[in-house]
């Protein structure tokens, strides 16, 4: 299982849809099977996530933050690790929108460093 301790990613890929960017970072954690994080940069001023990671090392979450227009958007989203030939992580994520608009779109973001 990939521990995703003090990992830190950045958006390299969203649809048009999503409201993360290139200069969106995701600060990870882990407790356990439990992940959780808190990311800003772009259009995001400050977000968090919670959820839980399985065993093979897939992680299902809510997400939630306030956008430069101060509006509160929030989702849910379920995340594919790939392993890359440096040893960084790449997630490749499935997400929808909890909010008002319900529509569905994919992301990818990489590790920045590996430890």
């Amino acid at each position: 299982m990939i521990c995703f301790k003090n990992r830190v990613f950045r958006s390299v890929e969203n649809t048009a849809n999503g409201e993360v960017s290139s200069h969106t970072t995701f600060r990870y954690e882990q407790e356990g099977e439990i992940i959780h994080a808190t990311y800003e940069g772009g259009d995001i001023l400050y977000g968090t996530l919670v959820g839980t990671i399985d065993e093979k090392s897939c992680l299902t979450f809510r997400y939630q933050h306030v956008n430069k227009a101060y509006e509160i958007r929030g989702g849910t989203c379920f995340s594919t690790p790939e392993v890359l030939p440096d040893g960084r992580i790449r997630l490749h994520e499935d997400w929808q929108w909890l909010d008002t608009d319900k529509t569905k779109g994919q992301s990818i973001i990489e590790e920045l460093v590996h430890k």
